[in-house]
This record gives C-alpha cells, sequence and structure tokens, in this order.
C-alpha cells in the first residue's frame, strides 16, 4: 500500500509529509521544492488490543501510545503539479509516472488561498480552482494512456474474443487497476459492448471512471488557521458535496510532534490536546497556545493530519488492521508482547491472513483461533478490524 501526496506547488505537501513522517525534507514557499518524490513512513492509528488481554504491547514496528497503537504505512510526496502536466509542463511527466504506483491520493490545498494556480504567494485565489484542476489533469493522463493504444487493443480483444475486464485490468496493471474495477464502471456507463465503437468522448468517460475507482482520493484543506481558511473551507464542502474533505494544519501537526519528539509536551497524534512536560520559553508557550487556540480547539479533527491518513487507509482504501496472537500466548520468541499489527486488504480471509504470515502457514493451513473468544474459525472467514488470530497449521 502506498499514499500519493498530490497537489500544486507550494500549499503544504512537504510540510504534510514531514509532519506524517518526521522525515528530513526541503520546505520552502516557493514552485517545485520537491523535484524528486519523497519517501517515508506514516502511521494510522488503531486502537490497540492490549486492553483487551490487561498487557502492555512492545511493537516490532511502529509504536504504542496510551493504548494508541501506529501502524507503519508508506507515504509518498511528489512534485507539484501545475496545469497542462498530462502534457508534460513543468515537472509533469515525472510527477506522473511516480503516482503510478499509489494506492490512493491525499490532494493537499491551500485553502487558505494564499497560492495562485502555479504555487505564487497571492490573496484571494478560489481553492475550488486548485481540486478542478486537478482533477482534470489526472482524467486527462488516465486517458492519455489508455488513447495511446485504444484502437488496437479494442480490437484485438474483440477478434480474440477475450474478457474485455481481464483484458483491460492486464493491459494497464501498472495503474494497479483490477478487473472488479473495469466491471464496475462498465456497469455505470452501460456503454455499447463492441469498445472498438466508442467513441472518444465515451473512452474518456471509461477512463476517468477507472481513475476515481483506481484511485480514491481524499481533499486536505491545509492551512485552515490561515486568513480566509474556514471560510474557503465550508464554500468548497459545497461546491463538492461528493468528495471527502477534511479541515487540516500540517504546519501545527509539524510543530506539535517535534515538540513532542523534544520532548517537551506530551502529545497523541490525532487528539485535541497536549500537555506540557518542560519549562517552556515565552515563544514556545505563545506558539503553542495558538495552536491550541486557533486549531485544536476549533476543529475535531484536531490538526487534521492523523484524521486524513486513518480516513485514506481505513475508509478509502478499507484495510483491516489484525493483529498475530494466540489465546494462551501473547508475546513472540523473544518475549515482546502484542509485537504485530498488519494491515490487510478488504476481503481478506483468515486463509489470506495465513499467506500474509507465511506461505507454509497458507499452504498447511488448519483453522484459525480467535485469541479474544478462543473459538476455531474456518479458511474462509472474513477478518474483521482489530482480529486477534493465531494459525493453526498441519
Amino acid at each position: 500500500m502506498l499514499i500519493g501526496l498530490i497537489g500544486k506547488p507550494s500549499v503544504g505537501k512537504s510540510t504534510f509529509f514531514k509532519s506524517a513522517t518526521l522525515a528530513e525534507v526541503e520546505i520552502a514557499s516557493y514552485p517545485f521544492t520537491t523535484i524528486k518524490a519523497n519517501h517515508g513512513v506514516g502511521y494510522v492509528k488503531v486502537d490497540c488490543i492490549e486492553n483487551d488481554f490487561h498487557v502492555k504491547c512492545n511493537p516490532n514496528h511502529g509504536f504504542c501510545i496510551h493504548g494508541n497503537r501506529f501502524v507503519p504505512i508508506d507515504l509518498m510526496d511528489v512534485a507539484g503539479l501545475v496545469s497542462g502536466a498530462s502534457e508534460g509542463k513543468g515537472l509533469g511527466n515525472q510527477f506522473l509516472d511516480d503516482l503510478r504506483r499509489a494506492d490512493c491520493f491525499i490532494h493537499i490545498v491551500d485553502i487558505s488561498g494564499t497560492t495562485d494556480s502555479e504555487g505564487k504567494q497571492t490573496k484571494g485565489h478560489n481553492p475550488c480552482e486548485d481540486i478542478n484542476f486537478l482533477e482534470d489533469e489526472l482524467n486527462k493522463w488516465y486517458n492519455n494512456i489508455l488513447m495511446k493504444v485504444w484502437k488496437t487493443f479494442a480490437r484485438k480483444t474483440e477478434m480474440e474474443h477475450a474478457n474485455f475486464s481481464e483484458a483491460v485490468a492486464k493491459q494497464f496493471s501498472g495503474l494497479k487497476i483490477n478487473e472488479d474495477q473495469v466491471k464496475e464502471v462498465l456497469l455505470k456507463l452501460g456503454f455499447n459492448e463492441r469498445p472498438s465503437l466508442w467513441s472518444d468522448g465515451e473512452i474518456k468517460k471509461f477512463s476517468s471512471g477507472l481513475r476515481r475507482l483506481s484511485k480514491p482520493m481524499i481533499i486536505a484543506a491545509n492551512k485552515i488557521d490561515v486568513e480566509e481558511g474556514p471560510e474557503n473551507y465550508l464554500k468548497v464542502k459545497k461546491e463538492f458535496p461528493g468528495l471527502l474533505i477534511v479541515p487540516c494544519s500540517a504546519d501545527s501537526e509539524l510543530a506539535l510532534r517535534q515538540a513532542g519528539k523534544a520532548g517537551l509536551i506530551d502529545y497523541i497524534p490525532g487528539e485535541r490536546e497536549f500537555k506540557i512536560l518542560k519549562d517552556l520559553n515565552e515563544k514556545q508557550k505563545r506558539a503553542l497556545e495558538k495552536i491550541k487556540e486557533s486549531v485544536l480547539l476549533k476543529f475535531e479533527e484536531g490538526t487534521g493530519v492523523q484524521k486524513i491518513l486513518n480516513t485514506a487507509v481505513f475508509d478509502l482504501l478499507e484495510y483491516i488492521p489484525v493483529f498475530p496472537a494466540s489465546a494462551n500466548k501473547l508475546g513472540d520468541s523473544k518475549g515482546n508482547i502484542l509485537p504485530d499489527c498488519f494491515l490487510l486488504p478488504p476481503g481478506s480471509t483468515a486463509l489470506d491472513f495465513a499467506y500474509f504470515l507465511h506461505t507454509d502457514f497458507g499452504k498447511n493451513f488448519i483453522k484459525a483461533i480467535n485469541a479474544k473468544t478462543k473459538m476455531a474459525l474456518g479458511k474462509d472467514y472474513k477478518l474483521k478490524p482489530r482480529d486477534a488470530l493465531e494459525i493453526i497449521t498441519r
């Protein structure tokens, strides 16, 4: 699973990326600060099952704070997108190539309207324009890829009487398109059963539908605490009622996480409060007080960064957090308690989980045991969030 951070230049993508990963990346208020894609590890927050068993966990990966388990995910921050990127303008070709591997997008929008369409400082810019332009560029990107081979591809599938959905998924597997997504788009559109007869407009609708399904997106309304941010946020929510839009302040989240890392405060990402642990100078006090008043007390999502990551993974992609655990033994060979929490795709079964852990576990699967209830589960059991399972093999 890979989540791509996208948007026009200078909207705060690198700040969001750094706040989520604490990776050292360059942050500046000029276009194309990011030239090559930055990769880092972010975290989604899950209620740890340690409280279910009245123990304290020792994660192998990620960390756990007061029962909040932070599970690692891959994040990618790519170069800013400008109008015409689908035709190669700006860093368009590189940008779009980087995005092929992403499973979903977080579109960082400057909701304050203080950057224009090219990422230059301004006032009064309408962020609705940024959402429209990025949707348009992504749709053109998909359409261009399909159009390059469409006539030959469509005729070939018809002549060979091939399964069209399967053929599309195979042809465009580099975009992470699967057969079920193709079927869903075809069902909605109801086009002629012979794709070679589709018009350019129909191919465009088909490619746009595939893009929305294969690369779902959430809008991060960044800089919500700046000037016209709250007013523009309401405007964008009204203009795009069908989109997932979450207010956020990446600057505030970065400041809180850095203060937490330095031991100045006790802060759990995603929470609306923090506890001061050490004496602070006046500048530090004022900065934290401002974050508290302008962000944490105003918005249910806190700074929004953690909410956005969780929404992307658990709502858009519908991944399932699962813990390997035995009803009789919660530790691994090194004595670490509940050391792992894994994220599996939607629809995964107990057998899928066994194969995920090790190929031999899958091949020799007998049953799974629910560590909480001690009930035996068959291979077709559908995994649920926060399941704790032991795999029994031959």
